[in-house]
């Protein structure tokens, strides 16, 4: 007979104590620690997504800020370029205008210029007619018709706007008048013109030819 005492499984089962007993407060600490480290893990690598993406977005927007940048410098120097074509257009239109202007003004000068050696022949062939001879009907005749044929180039010209200086009397101005001698003189006022050699001549206002004149000075005391 043996007298090892048999095991009882009941022997081995835990007591209502032990089953009773409540958990160490450290013990599950330990636990939620433990099993916590994943979601902190989880929120790092959110965190760093986050980060990334920030980093993204902020380097997309700077780069969309520096091409609004230089699309507004383009913007600023072709409205400069455009501006300065239309200045530039419009002085040339507004010397093309100049031009055409004058053309129409002065384009009959080499002209006229030309005729004015006539009209001095004219002048001559009047004042060379002797006073004792005028009464003569021949030569009245004749005359008469180079007065005519003067005055009827005179009345051409000046439709051209062509005006004689025949300056007697009138201040010496230099603008228009060239002063071949200055003679003393008694009754006229120094510096005014008592005689014309040959007569000037403007078109439009522009000086053709200025008039030969003789101007007063005051005499010697």
């Amino acid at each position: 007979m043996n007298d090892k005492p048999s095991s009882d499984p009941l022997s081995e089962a835990p007591t209502d104590q032990q089953a009773d007993e409540p958990v160490s407060p450290k013990a599950d600490a330990d636990n939620v620690a433990v099993s916590g480290e994943p979601d902190e893990s989880l929120a790092k690598a959110r965190d760093n997504d986050d980060a990334g993406q920030f980093g993204s977005d902020s380097g997309a927007e700077t780069s969309l800020e520096a091409q609004l940048e230089a699309l507004s410098a383009q913007l600023s120097s072709a409205k400069d370029e455009q501006l300065r074509t239309q200045a530039e257009m419009q002085n040339l239109r507004r010397r093309a205008e100049r031009d055409v202007e004058k053309a129409h003004k002065f384009g009959l000068e080499k002209l006229i210029n030309g005729l004015l050696p006539v009209l001095d022949n004219f002048d001559r062939a009047i004042a060379a007619v002797p006073e004792a001879s005028a009464d003569d009907e021949v030569v009245k005749s004749l005359l008469e018709g180079v007065e005519l044929t003067r005055k009827t180039a005179l009345d051409v010209l000046k439709t051209f706007s062509v005006e004689v200086l025949e300056p007697y009397g009138e201040p010496f101005n230099p603008e228009f008048h060239q002063a071949m001698t200055m003679v003393p003189s008694p009754t006229a006022e120094p510096n005014s013109v008592i005689d014309v050699l040959q007569k000037g001549y403007t078109l439009n206002g522009r000086l053709l030819r200025a008039a030969m004149v003789v101007v007063a000075k005051a005499e010697e005391a």
